[in-house]
């Protein structure tokens, strides 16, 4: 079956471009000018995918995202305008599940390869397909992408990017993970990821875990090494 994904940007040569390459390989496309009708369309039809533009008229992307988080789980892709480092950190921080520039030559190619990338995460490939992860008061299913701590689930949803990194930290606690294993995971065949990126989703995570538990300490950073889940 096809899948859907939404485009919002308000420059409109854009959408056109990317509507036409999507198509072409295969999907349906959604196209929004403004966040304040995509947050309507999306709603009342949601996609399987939605890529983003921080910086738009009415309602902005950062807005724009943290509605459809509210609403929806989906893998979100922001495109942002500047090449500065603060775009980059910005997009994680809001929650995206990935980025992409659109200066600098900004490939549509590209773009279609992180598409497809998110949404192989959220396909579940067979041999990702697995029972359910527990250790002490965490439960994860792997299958609805769904995250409970001490018997809650977490007020604000983990990612697609965010509950692979945790899936891998869990399902080997104890062992260390280094960031390069994790950005692997998290990204895969996206080779541009910097280790920053990896921390920045650790922290985030982190944040989502206490606002259900103050305490919570299970992610633990090794220096020079990377990450492991905490076994004590």
């Amino acid at each position: 079956m096809s899948k859907t994904i939404a485009l919002v940007d308000d420059d409109r040569n854009i959408l056109t471009s990317i509507s036409m390459a999507l198509e072409r390989e295969g999907f349906k496309v959604q196209t929004y000018i403004d966040g304040e009708s995509a947050l309507v369309g999306l709603s009342r039809n949601p996609p399987d995918l939605a890529v983003v533009d921080i910086k738009m008229p009415k309602m902005d992307g950062e807005e724009l995202l943290k509605r459809i988080k509210k609403k929806m789980s989906i893998p979100i892709i922001f495109l942002t305008s500047k090449d500065e480092e603060v775009d980059e950190l910005l997009s994680l921080k809001l929650g995206a599940d990935d980025f992409i520039k659109k200066s600098g030559g900004f490939s549509i190619k590209v773009l279609i390869e992180r598409i497809r990338v998110q949404l192989r995460k959220v396909s579940n490939p067979i041999e990702e397909i697995k029972s359910l992860i527990t250790h002490g008061k965490l439960k994860l299913d792997p299958n609805q992408l769904e995250c409970e701590w001490g018997g809650k689930a977490l007020p604000e949803k983990l990612t697609t990017t965010e509950f692979s990194i945790v899936r891998e930290l869990a399902k080997r606690p104890g062992v260390i993970k280094e960031r390069a294993h994790l950005m692997d995971i998290a990204y895969k065949e996206n080779t541009d990821i910097e280790d920053r990126t990896i921390d920045s989703h650790i922290k985030r995570i982190r944040k989502k875990f206490k606002k259900v538990d103050e305490k919570f300490s299970s992610i633990e950073t090794r220096y020079g090494s990377g990450y492991r889940w905490n076994v004590s």
